[in-house]
């Protein structure tokens, strides 16, 4: 069991802020393949992978990062500077 993040349009589109995920996923990629056919607006937030950043325990990750041991995924958009 572990904890899955969603921020700023993610978060909107989920309609959740964070939910509490059991999985078989070995990384990242396998996770968002298992949340995609959850429902539509798991698809929609996840369609554009290139557009997302993925945070694994509060570090800064790939989507090919293994989930051993994770406790909290964190899903966001790239940060911009201002």
């Amino acid at each position: 069991m572990m904890d899955v993040v969603y921020f700023a349009w993610v978060r909107e589109r989920i309609g959740l802020p964070r939910e509490k995920v059991e999985s078989t996923a070995a990384t990242v990629s396998e996770l968002v393949a298992e949340l995609s056919v959850r429902e539509e607006r798991y698809a929609a937030a996840f369609a554009d992978l290139s557009a997302l950043r993925v945070a694994l325990d509060q570090e800064l990750s790939d989507f090919d990062a293994s989930l051993e041991g994770v406790r909290e995924v964190a899903f966001f958009p790239p940060m911009t500077g201002g």
